[in-house]
């Protein structure tokens, strides 16, 4: 009892006075428990320089920058498909309203208000939408077809969802452009080519439909009868 009554009150002395002084009372040498190595840590920029110098000298940092180069290109040549969209199988329409509340206050360059904040605005009550956007897999060679004849460069701006706008630009000799990241196509709804979208009042109408089936060249035929080989 009276070990243990000195004990507690060591401990009551360690809380008044400090950390310190409970752990001198507690120190204690166990000796060596088992093989100890020492501790050895390269250093990071020493590790990160020696890897640029090794690359350096082997070319393979101009590897690495040339494929980078390739990629960048790649991927504007023919950027990543719009994920989700397959062929329309069926005709379907919507309207889509573009309006927004406005979060703040807009004014015009004299500080006279046009819109306060919370109005709801409507772009197409300022302007219209002039050229109608038309979506397609460039990769169909049936709806890039279709959209070329159909819709002048005057009338509408053809949309790629995947393929590469760049390679079909000089045979069609006109400009195509790319839905990067299905940025409109998932604003509008859209998940089936060709889609267009055109004006339509205070809204914007969308329509799917599906293009007729391509018909197939009959096979040609030898006199008297049977097919050609």
């Amino acid at each position: 009892m009276r070990r243990l009554a000195l004990l507690s009150a060591a401990g009551a002395v360690g809380l008044l006075v400090g950390w310190p002084f409970v752990a001198a009372l507690r120190a204690a040498d166990y000796g060596q428990m088992g093989q100890t190595f020492p501790i050895i840590e390269t250093d990071l920029l020493t590790t990160i320089e020696t890897r640029l110098k090794t690359l350096e000298a082997n070319g393979g940092i101009e590897r690495m920058q040339r494929q980078m180069q390739e990629q960048a290109v790649a991927s504007v040549r023919r950027p990543k498909p719009v994920d989700g969209m397959t062929p329309a199988t069926a005709r379907r329409e919507w309207l889509f309203d573009p309006s927004i509340v406005t979060e703040d206050d807009i004014v015009d360059a004299k500080g006279n208000l046009i819109a306060a904040r919370g109005t709801r605005v409507n772009p197409l009550d300022m302007v219209q939408l002039s050229q109608a956007l038309v979506f397609i897999d460039g990769d169909n060679p049936a709806e890039l077809a279709w959209a070329v004849k159909t819709w002048s460069d005057a009338r509408a701006k053809i949309i790629f969802v995947s393929g590469s706008p760049f390679d079909a630009m000089k045979p069609w000799q006109r400009r195509f452009f790319f839905d990067q990241g299905g940025t409109l196509t998932g604003k509008f709804g859209i998940r089936h080519t060709p889609a267009v979208v055109s004006a339509g009042g205070s809204n914007l109408k969308i329509s799917e439909f599906p293009l007729p089936p391509v018909a197939s060249a009959p096979a040609p035929t030898l006199i008297g009868g049977g097919k050609a080989s």
